[in-house]
């Protein structure tokens, strides 16, 4: 159950996260697995997500060590490993077929998020560089780093650009660096989250799939975009 005010529910503007949010895996985890230490590297994405450790931090050690990994496991991921969340397409065309702007603000790496933004709809994609030199990942991150501040000032500076009233913001993700631009939203969602994020979180969906936004924003079957 989603308890909100009658009026307003449709949304305007959706910013949502990527990972285990969009899609269905942590990108880096997967990516990884073909340097064959996806164990070491999930620890420490939990640890992040759940608020535990300093994001910036903890992308910039994971990062460091994947250096020498191939740049042509970044294709072979992405074809083999990124799956879209079920709901994302359905939720992102209908919103946008009503006139919403669509935005994905991503933890993660643009060569995943551009091609995953365009593949579900959306308008645009904000994500980290992934350091590449002579083929190989380098270890490093591009600066600034796209973290929890960037998703808030994301979703403030999109509605202000758009004249919205807050009410008028949707906001979905699963870790805690989601929590402000969560928190920033009409209505703030925490997908399938961790706990920090879900109890920070104005609503929350635990079972469902990402369409379940769209019941919540009191769009019936029939006026859904698959």
């Amino acid at each position: 159950m989603v308890v909100q005010p009658s009026l307003g529910r449709v949304k305007k503007l959706l910013v949502a996260d990527m990972d285990s949010t969009m899609i269905t895996v942590e990108c880096i985890d997967e990516l990884a697995d073909y340097a064959g230490i996806k164990a070491e590297i999930a620890a420490v994405t939990e640890a992040a997500m759940r608020g535990e450790l300093d994001f910036a931090e903890a992308l910039d050690a994971r990062v460091a060590l994947l250096r020498g990994l191939d740049a042509g496991a970044i294709d072979r991921c992405r074809a083999e490993r990124v799956r879209l969340m079920p709901g994302a397409v359905t939720l992102v065309r209908t919103m946008k077929a009503h006139g919403a702007r669509a935005v994905l603000v991503s933890g993660g790496f643009t060569v995943f998020a551009e091609p995953v933004a365009a593949a579900i709809g959306f308008d645009v994609a904000i994500a980290n560089r992934l350091g590449i030199a002579d083929g190989a990942l380098d270890g490093t991150v591009g600066r600034p780093i796209v973290d929890a501040a960037t998703k808030l000032a994301t979703i403030e500076a999109e509605r202000v650009s758009l004249g919205l009233e807050v009410a008028d913001t949707l906001a979905v993700g699963d870790g805690a660096n989601d929590i402000p631009m969560i928190q920033a939203a009409g209505l703030g969602v925490a997908y399938h989250a961790k706990p920090r994020t879900a109890a920070a979180a104005g609503a929350r969906i635990d079972y469902g799939d990402l369409t379940a936004l769209l019941w919540a924003q009191g769009f019936s079957r029939g006026a859904w975009v698959a």
